[in-house]
């Protein structure tokens, strides 16, 4: 790992103002990602709280969550997307009220009869001890597949559900002070193939199309065109957003299509134009990259959920020190296939590598050159994919991903893999759909794990150490260079990085600020690289470049930490010091806080509940920028 000291300059406040009113000054946060009872198998799962629940807790007011207890935000959202699974939207609400009209669905008597014979959650959450508590949930979880037994639904009831839908998000949304945007989720069959579908417009033109889902087809391809139709006819707009590749068996960024095709330049352009983000951290993992194909990254393993088989091995990797893993070669390697890949047709080392956001980036520089389109160009938010209707990402407020994990003595024994996280940071003029929309098309945005810890990230080539110290950094950002997300011009001169980062005010001290790189060489093969850009504390890198951990503040039996360590914000002035102007390259922020102690620890610590041996009890969240890429000459 090489390693470029940078200056570096405490600010006391996390302000960073923009005087220039021609851009976004306001930063906003909201959860894209947010399932209620109205998805099939949220409810199968024992959640029935209703949109009006989910839209009220973003808010920040008190709800009622379906275990019986109170949950409240600590602080409102500003915006949220509440996207119930496409596939038999609303039907089980229907079925379970007794609606004569749903009940005439073939399988829905069947779904009633699942689902009468699961119990109700304030039962499972009120267990007596850790053994009746497993018998319940499993009694309870089998309602998931109360789902499976409806087949096909009827369009008129398809409709007037999607219309009801959209009449909930119109309801809540408050141009100015709360932003409700119209969605649903695709799910495509095959592993975690899913996109969140979100529609910039209202009840007009949403209203004349209704959902796409698995049924119409399992291929992501059809969605797209079925959404770029939708903005023919109607002259709206509408983005999907792929979530959790890290299960994705190699899928997400695969150099195939669906079908095992070679990629074309109008698929390229398509997927572009309409997946400009990506869901990079979330309940169910993390995203950005993961040990086997960043080795050199001490931060790769984080929240983690692919492991590799037992009786699997990786592939050879290239290079070393430096992260070279010849990637820009996958596509001559990766065996045709029709339908998802998988372990049968595919490296160890592909899978991992076209499952995750980084390694994504990497491809997507070689796949330009071939294609003269980037597929894969991708800005970086967080979301929690609840399916509580709970829009919560903080470790000491989680109300988890299902009915079982709501608060309880046992979840953290029985379902301690799962992951408070994360939000959606994004800069925007007002909050209203249409500036949030632009945001997330501009990918002027970025991801948190849950903290709301505020970023700027700006590229170019006017940059000098004195605009670090301004008090105007944003102004000066936009008007000498470009913001995350965006695209550096040619240039002989090495690019510089105008980076301010602050801490929640509510939450943890920073450790560092790091910048990742991806370039495409002469030879065709992609590499990765991390730098320390600035960080806390009196530290040095030792000889091989890594610089040393600040001390843990965390106290495991209190589930609390002491905010003694770090800083409460770190601003630099980095400059790529490899820089080859032939090269195509990307560059993106991370922003690591000190330890703290994981939701988990917290679980202990309030029910007295001794942590088995081995349970990881301390997380170092964090925050990951859009990335701001160079085109190379």
């Amino acid at each position: 790992m090489k390693l470029v000291r940078s200056f570096a300059l405490l600010v006391l406040s996390g302000a960073v103002n923009a005087s220039d009113t021609g851009h976004p000054t306001r930063l906003l946060w909201g959860d894209t990602h947010v399932h209620t009872y109205l998805s099939g198998d949220a409810y199968g799962m024992g959640n029935r709280s209703t949109p009006d629940d989910a839209y009220r807790f973003a808010r920040g007011e008190a709800v009622t969550a379906t275990g019986g207890a109170t949950a409240q935000l600590k602080r409102p959202l500003d915006f949220i997307v509440i996207t119930d699974h496409a596939e038999n939207l609303g039907i089980l609400p229907l079925v379970m009220a007794g609606d004569q009209q749903a009940l005439t669905i073939p399988g829905a008597m069947a779904a009633v009869d699942m689902i009468k014979d699961t119990p109700p959650l304030s039962e499972v959450l009120a267990a007596p001890d850790l053994s009746t508590f497993n018998v319940l949930m499993r009694q309870l979880m089998a309602g998931k597949e109360a789902r499976s037994n409806i087949p096909t639904v009827d369009p008129v009831i398809r409709r007037e559900v999607w219309q009801q839908v959209i009449a909930n998000a119109e309801r809540y949304n408050d141009p100015g002070k709360f932003t409700a945007f119209i969605g649903y989720e695709y799910s495509s069959s095959g592993p975690m193939l899913h996109r969140n579908v979100i529609f910039r417009d209202g009840s007009e033109k949403a209203g004349r199309t209704i959902p796409f889902r698995r049924q119409d087809s399992s291929d992501p391809e059809k969605l797209w065109r079925f959404l770029d139709r939708y903005r023919q006819q109607t002259d709206g707009d509408v983005i999907s957003i792929p979530h959790n590749s890290n299960l994705s068996s190699g899928n997400t960024f695969r150099p195939l299509t669906f079908g095992g095709a070679p990629l074309t330049s109008a698929y390229a352009r398509l997927r572009m134009d309409l997946e400009p983000v990506a869901e990079v951290t979330q309940i169910k993992g993390d995203s950005e990259t993961h040990p086997l194909i960043s080795p050199d990254d001490e931060f790769a393993d984080y929240e983690t959920w692919w492991r590799l088989p037992r009786h699997a091995a990786p592939g050879p990797t290239k290079g070393g020190k430096g992260g070279k893993t010849g990637q820009g070669k996958a596509a001559k390697t990766q065996k045709q296939g029709t339908g998802v890949a998988g372990p049968s047709n595919t490296s160890v080392e592909n899978l991992v590598r076209q499952s995750h956001v980084r390694s994504g980036l990497r491809l997507g520089l070689a796949l330009e050159r071939s294609l003269g389109a980037n597929p894969f160009k991708l800005g970086m938010i967080g979301s929690t994919d609840s399916h509580t209707g709970l829009s919560s990402a903080d470790e000491d407020n989680f109300w988890g991903k299902m009915g079982p994990q709501e608060p309880s003595p046992f979840r953290f024994l029985t379902q301690s893999n799962y992951v408070a996280s994360g939000y959606a940071a994004v800069w925007a003029e007002d909050n209203t759909r249409e500036a949030i929309f632009a945001a997330l098309r501009r990918r002027e945005v970025y991801a948190t794990t849950g903290p709301r810890i505020l970023l700027r990230f700006f590229g170019g080539y006017e940059f000098t150490r004195r605009d670090a110290r301004r008090s105007d950094l944003a102004a000066n950002g936009y008007s000498k260079g470009v913001p995350m997300g965006s695209d550096l011009a040619p240039s002989d001169q090495a690019p510089s990085f105008l980076i301010h980062a602050a801490r929640d005010p509510d939450g943890a001290k920073l450790d560092r600020v790091q910048v990742i790189k991806g370039w495409l060489d002469d030879q065709g093969v992609t590499n990765e690289r991390i730098f320390e850009a600035v960080w806390t504390g009196r530290r040095e890198p030792d000889a091989t470049g890594r610089l040393p951990s600040l001390r843990s503040t965390v106290d495991v039996e209190t589930g609390t930490y002491r905010n003694r360590v770090g800083a409460s914000s770190l601003t630099t002035l980095w400059q790529d010091p490899d820089f080859d102007p032939a090269q195509p390259a990307f560059y993106y922020v991370r922003v690591l806080q000190i330890k703290t102690p994981r939701w988990t620890t917290i679980d202990a610590a309030r029910y007295g509940v001794a942590m088995p041996e081995g349970m990881v009890a301390e997380t170092q969240e964090r925050a990951y920028s859009s990335p701001i890429w160079y085109p190379g000459s």
